[in-house]
């Protein structure tokens, strides 16, 4: 019977993401007659797909002990340089490795301000956010690039009838869920966060898994501005305000513990469907968009209440632990 409980609060605690965002989606089904429909749910994960890649690299860095309030002025600055990019050679993969070329930079110089120079990852991304948006809108003067003609296929295009943005969020799933599972980097990243100071005793090069989180975050964050820019049609300096709190928001709503060291793709992208699922709703049930305003941030109130509240829980488990096993080992020696 005790191992039956074990079990049962371990797959409730493990796949209790998975219960909300299935009750979410009956819930929502019937509320709302259209909320099913094709074209309801092909829009939703379109728009879903920047964010929730940005979820995704927001997930590495947390994992790892770091976050990135820069993602949407670094998105912005990406996507206006691609954008450039395009018009001025008309090729898709030069822009693309502008937009990603970008992500990465401006990223890296976020390692560089919280690994070597040991800033905090709040006060240096805040940094980088707006010097990023200051350069957007210092290049473009203000103004939105138009005109982008072919550029938009990446936005807008589907392959068959996949929206090429969902295949491009299919694929960084899977490569987030490849990296954080099965690579020796995802490893470290879960060390580093879960207990810097036993990371580096253990042998692990602290501040190469920090740069490599960085790398990949600014890899995600330039295609998320590529495919944002192409999406909206337009190269928009001013784009993309407060992505990086919807992308946030879903990693934390999916489990993703702000003290590091845990978190999960999986859970990550059942955290954005989540958020990407209540706003449809609202939207579908013309709920006054400052009271969709008020319920996000309740949301997000709410995931860092039960963050906590769920680290206390793991810590008194583990302190339960370790007393009895000092009480066997006393009882065993006297």
């Amino acid at each position: 019977m005790e191992l039956w409980y074990k079990l049962r609060n371990t797959s409730l605690s493990k796949y209790s993401i998975y219960f909300v965002l299935s009750f979410l989606f009956i819930a929502c089904t019937f509320a709302n007659p259209n909320f099913l429909s094709v074209n309801n749910m092909t829009n939703i994960s379109t728009q879903l797909a920047v964010t929730t890649i940005l979820a995704f690299g927001a997930t590495i860095l947390i994992i790892c002990g770091m976050l990135d309030l820069s993602a949407g002025s670094v998105l912005a600055l990406s996507g206006v340089f691609a954008v450039s990019a395009y018009k001025a050679t008309g090729s898709l993969l030069i822009s693309i490795f502008v937009g990603i070329l970008t992500g990465v930079i401006c990223n890296v110089l976020n390692a560089v301000m919280i690994s070597t120079f040991k800033a905090p990852p709040f006060i240096a991304t805040l940094a980088m956010m707006a010097m990023a948006r200051g350069v957007a809108l210092q290049y473009t003067e203000g103004q939105n690039i138009l005109h982008l003609e072919g550029f938009v296929v990446l936005g807008q295009g589907k392959i068959g009838f996949v929206p090429i943005p969902v295949l491009f969020l299919i694929g960084i799933g899977i490569l987030t869920w490849y990296l954080l599972n099965h690579t020796r980097f995802g490893r470290s990243l879960y060390a580093v966060g879960g207990n810097e100071e036993a990371s580096v005793a253990s042998g692990i090069n602290v501040h190469k898994v920090k740069y490599t989180a960085f790398i990949i975050n600014g890899i995600f964050v330039g295609l998320a501005g590529v495919l944002f820019m192409s999406r909206v049609n337009a190269g928009l300096p001013n784009g993309a305000i407060n992505y990086e709190f919807t992308a946030l928001t879903a990693a934390i709503i999916g489990g993703t513990s702000f003290s590091g060291g845990i978190g999960t793709a999986g859970g990550t992208l059942a955290g954005a469907f989540i958020v990407g699922f209540l706003d449809n709703i609202m939207n579908l049930k013309g709920v006054d968009s400052y009271i969709q305003q008020i319920i996000r941030g309740a949301i997000i109130a709410l995931a860092v209440i039960y963050d906590i509240q769920s680290k206390k829980r793991r810590t008194k488990r583990t302190l339960g632990r370790v007393e009895d096993t000092v009480v066997i080992n006393n009882n065993r020696s006297g």
